[in-house]
């Protein structure tokens, strides 16, 4: 048998683990990408400035910052699964405010339950981490994030064919795939964590975020810092885009969903069929650097694009830069945690994903306010080429070591591996 053949079948006996996870993924990801395309644009319709937007997309990110670390510790002592019920329960009701909302001010709510929703995400990431070996973490990772992909890929399209029937037809949709999401979840997926288990010392959530930010070149502290900068870029890229597409190239509510869905079809193209092969060729710390490289150039192409086409063609890039960028860092943060503390430390990774996603579209709508269109693609991809330099500190292919059970949090713990 090939070395070719040994590896896919050694990638396919992940799916028994992990297929009710990836569907799950796939739906919840259809509701959000129902709403997400058409959110500035509904906003506008209630008199809403590209300003106000940015404060609209950052409340979910208030949501997610705020719940994120919560969630991921309440999962290390209750388990992973109730708190992926307990995120889509509530993401069933954002959708339901978005469907009715008939002001900025229940757009504002729809998006801030939103973000508490989402905050369980790093829980998905910690059940990651129970079910797959160190090794096949940023594939599995990236089968998962290629169904949220699919999702961004579906929904949009939805959301656009939808909408011509009613303006609450997308949040109604969106609202039904959250509760069907949740009974399937209930029924299906299976805890992975050992229900015996329990963190020991768990350390404390605040002081491991004082870690992060005092000691930035800390293996951890590495990664959170290059995946907080990877998602303000993204972020801003998602909150202008729509208002870009549409002052510069006079795309309309009908047409915006094609080229969400060029996004979501690219990003599950690379997650699905590309990084998987090429974590194994280059490891992960390559692949990270690979992504930091194509999202930033990519955001400068879009904001110095002379035409569509050419837009078009910087913004390929983007997929192809968070396929590689976030499986990648979120792999080698589970590799490098506490095992007690994995999903505390996934909740901490979400928390500064959500200060990211918090800041993003305020300072990305000021900017495209005052300054013009394109500056929030220029800066988006400044700050992800330079805080990437951080990667260049870490060694490929090393691996993790454990710290004793009661060694000390200080800045040199794990030099070995920055």
């Amino acid at each position: 048998m090939s070395k070719a053949q040994n590896s896919i079948l050694g990638d396919l006996s992940m799916l028994p683990k992990l297929w009710v996870l990836m569907v799950t993924a796939f739906v919840e990801m259809i509701g959000f990408a129902l709403v997400i395309p058409l959110l500035p644009l509904y906003a506008q319709r209630f008199g809403a400035t590209a300003t106000t937007i940015g404060f609209l997309m950052a409340a979910f990110a208030l949501g997610g910052m705020i719940m994120a670390p919560i969630w991921g510790r309440v999962s290390d002592f209750v388990g992973r699964k109730p708190v992926m019920l307990a995120g889509q329960a509530i993401a069933a009701c954002a959708f339901l405010v978005f469907a009715y909302a008939d002001s900025v001010l229940l757009l504002f709510v729809c998006r801030f339950l939103q973000g508490v929703g989402a905050g369980s995400i790093g829980s998905i990431n910690a059940y990651v981490s129970d079910a797959v070996e160190p090794a096949e973490r940023a594939q599995a990772l990236g089968w998962i994030t290629a169904c949220t992909s699919l999702g961004v890929m579906v929904g949009p399209w939805l959301a656009s064919q939808t909408v011509a029937y009613s303006y609450a037809a997308p949040g109604l949709i969106a609202a039904g795939a959250s509760v069907v999401n949740l009974v399937f979840t209930a029924i299906w997926l299976r805890e992975m964590r050992d229900p015996n288990s329990r963190p020991s010392k768990p350390q404390g959530i605040r002081r491991q975020a004082a870690v992060v930010i005092q000691h930035p070149t800390r293996t951890v502290s590495s990664l959170i810092w290059v995946y907080t900068a990877g998602m303000m870029a993204f972020m801003a890229m998602t909150g202008m885009m729509a208002l870009y597409l549409s002052g510069r190239f006079g795309i309309t509510e009908t047409e915006i969903g094609h080229y969400y869905m060029g996004l979501g079809a690219a990003s599950f193209v690379m997650r699905a069929l590309i990084l998987g092969p090429t974590v194994r060729r280059f490891g992960e710390v390559r692949t990270l650097r690979s992504g930091a490289l194509c999202l930033g150039i990519g955001m400068l192409g879009m904001g110095f694009a002379p035409n569509l086409w050419l837009f078009v063609v910087a913004m390929a890039l983007a997929p192809i830069g968070t396929a590689f960028l976030f499986p990648s860092t979120t792999s080698l943060i589970s590799r490098h945690s506490d095992p007690d503390e994995v999903g505390q430390t996934m909740g901490l990774q979400q928390a500064f994903g959500g200060i990211s996603r918090l800041l993003a579209p305020i300072w990305a709508g000021f900017v495209f306010d005052r300054l013009g269109m394109a500056v929030p693609f220029w800066i988006g991809g400044a700050v992800v080429l330079s805080v990437g330099l951080l990667s260049l500190r870490l060694r490929p292919g090393a691996a993790p070591k454990a710290p004793p059970p009661d060694a000390p949090v200080d800045a040199s713990a794990d030099a070995s591996t920055a």
